[in-house]
């Protein structure tokens, strides 16, 4: 797995900057309200900037104006290019800390400037201003970012915080943290604000070091380290979201790698508590503390043109439905121009649908691609969406030449790749292979072996049980696995795969793929549902496009991110790879035709 911000420098340095305030640039005078409010829209949002549109709005959030009289909606966005064709001085892409944007009618969108012309003080030069988290209170504006590097000692992560009378802006740094940087440079990303009738929390955090909580002091602008909660393990989580549903607390946060162009595999899962601070379990009863992570998908990529679908904001409408704004990537469209490798977030909006006590995007069936009824963005308003659930599709008759429950001998129509490599016996009803020292990404050497056969013509449905013997938590077995895979050669295929990554144990589904443009990725993932003690992977083949499915009983399936992959005569194959000493011990494979 290639987790987020991988690159991000430590600074070493111990200087302490004098804090400054931070002004945006006059607001633009506010618009009338909409007097056709929008009754449709695509995806992508569009963000117009003097008659052009913004490439990218990562990490978005939004509000509605609180101020008496004020009807518009107001989106901010991560800092980032805007352009592709405004460059500085030297050359580099011009970077907008924290661009803000307005709107009637949450479709039409007008940028009305950087809430940070110049940086804070205390973020270092070549720190980013991330995730701005906006929130009102007593009569003001908080925005909260991340710092990913600053001046303070230690020089890592921190939260920081400016407020505003205006949602606009001008914005006054406070100079100081909300949360200040971690002595081990834990990731102090992402932060994230809930209100009760108890307490105010400040939720932060991210893959190095995991998310958690902290009470924020009555005027927003402190919190109290002694209160810190962990919230996730380490290792798979960010971008927190935390609403109240039903009686519950939902958590809602992203995982896996925002910006790997086209192989972004971005994804937000949920878990819900009875309690703001936890413990937060997913629909299988999986803790999101567990080392054998949990988590049940939300929102993850369906097939169409957008992945990385992920970091999102969720808001109510005036006609009470619930909608989500996130990031993704256009893999058709993957890279500012010039600068492969500098991945392109646009915002995209979809409505959140709850089903049987869990969130769920568009009924289930993803981020959208064709025209969809606009919310209700003003009183009065109606939205003409009506969620209609998707059914998930199950397998039909049972392939039983291609299928074995692994007593001896092997059936024939297996064939095995780099067969000198495979140390493997069939026992006690199942096929027992040693994890090797090798994985599937060419160049690289060695190659780890494949055990394989023809897949069937048309759509199916290939399913396995597997254990892999790694502890049930603790690091590192990087990256241990055994699994499926849905194979053409080396350098083309899906694979879905019980995964030992750092301390958590994941089910991982990534796509290789092979040639590429100069610069693009090979590989990239996703992550599904929770290991159990053993795991049950289930891939769906319908039309070149894969999507997995996960369960810890065989019995309730959890739907996960779909690649699309074209590949030539492919076969149905199983690994055990990633590293010596372990065992994948697989009960059955099992080959159906497709039911709807």
């Amino acid at each position: 797995m290639v987790f987020r911000r991988a690159g991000v420098a430590l600074m070493m340095a111990v200087l302490l900057s004098v804090p400054v305030a931070a002004s945006a640039a006059t607001p633009q005078p506010r618009p009338a309200p909409n007097p056709q409010p929008a009754t449709e829209y695509s995806n992508p949002l569009r963000l117009a900037i003097d008659g052009r549109e913004a490439a990218s709005c990562a990490d978005p959030d939004v509000i509605r104006g609180q101020e008496k009289g004020d009807t518009s909606w107001y989106l901010y966005c991560t800092s980032d290019a805007l352009f592709e064709d405004e460059r500085d001085a030297a050359g580099g892409l011009v970077i907008h800390n924290v661009p803000m944007f307005r709107s009637e009618d949450l479709v039409t969108w007008s940028y009305v400037g950087d809430a940070f012309p110049t940086k804070p003080s205390w973020v270092a030069p070549t720190g980013g201003v991330w995730a701005p988290e906006i929130s009102y209170r007593d009569g003001r504006y908080l925005l909260y970012y991340g710092a990913s590097e600053t001046t303070l000692p230690g020089g890592s992560s921190a939260i920081g915080v400016a407020t505003s009378d205006s949602p606009t802006g001008p914005w006054t740094d406070t100079g100081v943290p909300v949360v200040n940087p971690d002595p081990a440079g834990r990731w102090q990303f992402d932060p994230e604000v809930l209100t009760t009738k108890d307490a105010t929390y400040l939720y932060f955090g991210s893959y190095f070091g995991g998310i958690f909580a902290r009470e924020l002091a009555t005027d927003g602008l402190t919190t109290d380290a002694a209160s810190e909660t962990r919230i996730t393990v380490d290792n798979r989580y960010e971008g927190a979201v935390v609403l109240r549903h039903g009686g519950w607390y939902y958590l809602l946060a992203s995982a896996t790698n925002c910006c790997n162009g086209p192989l972004t595999g971005y994804a937000v899962f949920a878990a819900r508590s009875k309690s703001p601070l936890g413990p937060f379990v997913d629909r299988d009863g999986v803790s999101v503390l567990d080392g054998r992570v949990g988590g049940t998908p939300v929102l993850t990529q369906n097939g169409n043109r957008w992945v990385g679908t992920g970091h999102n904001t969720v808001f109510t409408d005036f006609d009470g439905q619930d909608w989500t704004i996130y990031h993704a990537v256009d893999q058709g469209d993957p890279y500012y121009a010039g600068d492969v490798g500098y991945t392109k977030r646009p915002a995209l909006l979809d409505p959140l649908d709850w089903r049987q006590g869990w969130p769920v995007v568009r009924g289930g069936a993803g981020p959208s691609d064709e025209t969809m009824p606009a919310p209700a963005a003003q009183p009065g308003d109606n939205t003409s969406y009506r969620p209609r659930f998707v059914r998930d599709p199950r397998p039909g008759k049972t392939y039983e030449r291609l299928s074995d429950s692994f007593d001896e001998p092997l059936l024939t129509n297996w064939t095995w790749t780099r067969p000198e490599s495979a140390v493997f016996e069939l026992r006690d009803g199942q096929l027992r292979w040693q994890t090797q020292a090798a994985d599937l990404h060419p160049p690289a050497e060695p190659l780890a072996s494949i055990l394989s056969e023809p897949a069937p013509a048309g759509d199916y449905v290939v399913e396995t049980k597997v254990s892999v013997t790694t502890p049930a938590e603790g690091c590192c077995q990087n990256y241990v696995q055994g699994g499926l895979l849905i194979y053409a050669d080396d350098g083309n295929y899906v694979k879905l795969t019980s995964a030992s990554i750092w301390n958590t144990r994941q089910t991982e589904f990534g796509k290789q793929v092979s040639p590429v443009p100069e610069g693009y990725p090979n590989y990239g993932n996703t992550v599904v549902g929770p290991v159990g003690e053993a795991a049950y992977l289930r891939i769906v083949h319908r039309g070149g496009l894969y999507t997995a499915y996960t369960s810890v009983d065989g019995r309730d399936w959890v739907r996960g991110g779909t690649w699309a992959h074209d590949l030539a005569s492919p076969r149905i194959g199983l690994v055990s790879m990633g590293g010596a000493g372990f065992e994948s011990r697989f009960d059955y494979v099992r080959v159906s035709a497709l039911r709807d």
